[in-house]
């Protein structure tokens, strides 16, 4: 850790959080948003996105300044607040919503690459699964290689997968309708939508999907070279996006009736740029989200495998997941991620999990490990820890990390109890690895609370496979 080649500078940390941020969903926003959303409820959703995710931006932002010493912020901050076993969830929580991610991205992938090549199909067929792995495989061993040769690949991927979308920015604005923007604004033709908050209410998952990496900066804050540019990558990286991904959306709904977005398929990008432009617009967008992939893909198996070899040094994970290569990459946890997501590759063969499905229940695992950090952000504010001297900090703390808190509870509240009830059936079974750590350490497993919660999880966990069963629930 102390070798300067594994120290990362402010470009480079704003690169992670733009690469993790954009990925796969802003080239699949016009439909995803579309099927759930009319305009008016879609500008609603987005300000009270804008909002809450600014406020956990400066959640991290501070953070980051205040406790110095917590590394990996998403998982440290939980356990510094709120004990051990709660540290651990979000760990847990964290790294397995990253590489369902990528298994997400996958799909997208090699469905995108079907625009070109029609064997790929939707990407869950055995072709796609089979390219997929290769390609996951070569990922792997270009991460354990070295993490800032890594992130140099990532700068530039990062670049190039920015261009074509402000390519497309310019085009659809130029070519914008208002009238087409404007038709059914509230989304009340035909009452298939449901209420203005029923539908922000559908959007939001989609919305924190491409926000998720607002935190990237912050879980390889112990490989920056300046601690005060965590911060400000962050930041950077969160307004820079936002920009993004409000335009796109947007200035689609002025080029298709949103009835025709809802429909498309994704990357659905490609068929907007296509009606302005011709054909050669749908090719430039499926090449810069083959870059974007590839980039996004880079960024999560770093962060993947940073989050558990952080974790497992702190002994909340067991040990052997912190060890590193002579490179200094973590390798044991990079082995653990990849073999997983090459499991799940498989299962998209067997359960068709598109690429929609995947990504919210992705999102729905990284719910938990926000809403502790914006926890522990309050918790420090109002109890007036490191800020001595400071009431004007500690007021403009207390409420940024208060709204925070309270748009974590409403993304739970919006991903609905089908995404509650699969999280914990993915969090149950992280149990065995903590009672591992804890072993390892001669300390005892559960506190009475914490054995408490466990039990909720495991009863949550019991309905989900029930669920699944008995076809209530899918994935």
């Amino acid at each position: 850790m102390s070798d300067s080649r594994a120290r990362l500078k402010l470009p480079a940390l704003t690169a992670l959080v733009v690469g993790s941020m954009i990925g796969g969903g802003i080239f699949s926003l016009p439909q995803n948003m579309a099927a759930s959303a009319a305009p008016g409820a879609i500008l609603v959703g987005w300000a009270i996105t804008a909002v809450g995710m600014l406020m956990l931006a400066r959640v991290f932002q501070s953070l980051s300044l205040r406790k110095p010493a917590l590394d990996s912020g998403v998982y440290a901050y939980a356990k510094a607040g709120f004990g051990n076993y709660m540290g651990f969830s979000s760990a847990w929580g964290y790294w397995i919503s990253a590489w369902l991610g990528n298994v997400s991205y996958f799909v997208l992938l090699f469905s995108t690459l079907g625009f070109f090549f029609p064997g790929f199909g939707e990407g869950n067929t055995p072709l796609a699964v089979g390219c997929a792995s290769l390609l996951l495989w070569g990922v792997h061993f270009l991460v354990l290689r070295g993490i800032k040769e890594a992130a140099f690949i990532n700068q530039v991927t990062t670049v190039a997968k920015v261009l074509p979308l402000i390519l497309f920015i310019v085009i659809t604005a130029a070519a914008f309708r208002m009238d087409v923007f404007t038709a059914d604004f509230w989304g009340r033709a035909g009452g298939k939508l449901g209420s203005v908050m029923d539908q922000v209410r559908n959007m939001m998952l989609v919305t924190v999907w491409v926000f998720i990496g607002i935190e990237g900066a912050s879980v390889c804050s112990a490989r920056a070279e300046r601690r005060s540019d965590v911060g400000r990558a962050t930041v950077i990286g969160f307004v820079g996006v936002l920009a993004l991904l409000v335009l796109v959306n947007v200035l689609s709904l002025g080029i298709l009736p949103r009835e025709t977005l809802g429909q498309l398929r994704n990357p659905s990008m490609a068929p907007v740029l296509e009606q302005v432009v011709g054909h050669w617009g749908a090719v430039l967008i499926s090449v810069g989200l083959v870059v974007s992939l590839a980039g996004a893909l880079l960024s999560w198996t770093l962060l993947c495998a940073e989050i558990l070899h952080v974790a497992a040094k702190d002994h909340t994970m067991p040990t052997f997941l912190g060890k590193e290569n002579a490179r200094q990459v973590p390798s044991s946890a990079l082995w653990l991620t990849n073999g997983l997501v090459q499991l799940f590759l498989g299962v998209t063969l067997i359960s068709n999990s598109t690429y929609l499905s995947l990504l919210l229940l992705a999102t729905s695992m990284i719910l938990i490990p926000y809403f502790w950090s914006a926890a522990y952000g309050l918790q420090l504010a109002w109890s007036g820890d490191t800020y001595e001297g400071q009431r004007p900090q500690r007021r403009q703390d207390l409420i940024s990390s208060a709204v925070a808190v309270l748009y974590a509870c409403w993304l739970i509240y919006a991903g609905g109890l089908q995404y509650v009830l699969l999280s914990s059936l993915l969090y149950a079974p992280g149990a065995v690895f903590y009672a591992k750590a804890r072993r390892e350490r001669g300390a005892q497993v559960f506190t009475r609370l914490e054995a408490a919660v466990f039990a909720v999880v495991l009863v949550g966990a019991i309905a989900a496979a029930y669920g699944l069963a008995t076809g209530q629930l899918h994935l």
